[in-house]
């Protein structure tokens, strides 16, 4: 029992657990947030950050040299790559949803019959009950946070091109559109903040109130979050989060709408 509510918790959670903890590592506490070149060391500064930031400069100088179009076309690429990705998380999250409603019932009866047993074989019991009844069903807990993995896996991708932009100066030196790519703008600002704050509603779509209970959560923090951040960065950075935003918004009406309902 304690190792399924510890697997649904993480489950229910993992969206606002990494969201937050890539948030908060953006902030850049402690952050090197010098031009990254060759010379620059670690592994993640060799393998991610320089080539983002020599990809950035290439795209650029193919678009007559608009480094926020470079921005724009990197974020969208990013996301596409990781668009199959997220995908098969959906399908498997609404698989194990589906899954769950049908044992559900069962898992309450066995966890019912050992309440207050706290005895090591009564738990030893109650836990191979369990266990028969998943493997009755086919039914792997494990997948629960396995089924987290492309988010993880994404993340190091989203942060390197965050740190790029960042440590690339040609960037600060151009503007786009109606503002400066090195300066806060509040207009770009207020334009993340809503975008994310559509994103976090886009959601909760579908999902019955148990379900948004700890979702709900990331349609305020998110955007405040991005809004805090964004107040005392350069505009670049803003403009990155809120194509990001936009293009999770297109990706999570179409999955929703058209690949979980068939």
């Amino acid at each position: 029992m304690e190792k399924n509510n510890i697997l649904t918790a993480f489950r229910r959670y993992s969206l606002l657990i990494i969201s937050l903890g890539a948030i908060l590592l953006l902030t850049g506490c402690g952050g090197d947030f010098s031009p990254i070149d060759e010379s620059s060391t670690g592994i993640f500064n060799e393998y991610i950050v320089f080539p983002f930031s020599l990809l950035i400069k290439w795209i650029a100088g193919l678009l007559n040299g608009s480094y926020g179009l470079s921005i724009i076309a990197i974020t969208i690429a990013l996301r596409l790559v990781i668009l199959p990705f997220m995908v098969k998380q959906q399908k498997q999250s609404k698989m194990t949803q589906e899954m769950m409603k049908v044992i559900k019932p069962e898992m309450d009866i066995i966890q019912e019959k050992y309440k207050g047993n706290e005895g090591k074989e009564n738990q030893y019991n109650m836990q191979r009950e369990l266990s028969e009844l998943y493997q009755e069903h086919d039914f792997q807990p494990a997948k629960m946070v396995l089924g987290c993995l492309p988010m993880i896996i994404q993340m190091p991708f989203l942060i390197g091109f965050y740190y790029a932009i960042r440590r690339t100066p040609e960037i600060s030196e151009q503007s786009f559109l109606w503002f400066s790519l090195g300066e806060t703008n509040i207009s770009m600002t207020l334009i993340a903040i809503l975008i994310y704050y559509i994103q976090a509603r886009v959601s909760l779509i579908g999902l019955d109130q148990k379900q948004q209970g700890p979702m709900a959560a990331l349609v305020y923090i998110s955007p405040i979050m991005i809004g805090i951040i964004s107040f005392v960065m350069p505009a670049a950075l803003p403009l990155y989060w809120a194509v990001g935003g936009l293009f999770m918004i297109i990706q999570t009406v179409i999955i929703k709408k058209y690949v979980l309902n068939n």
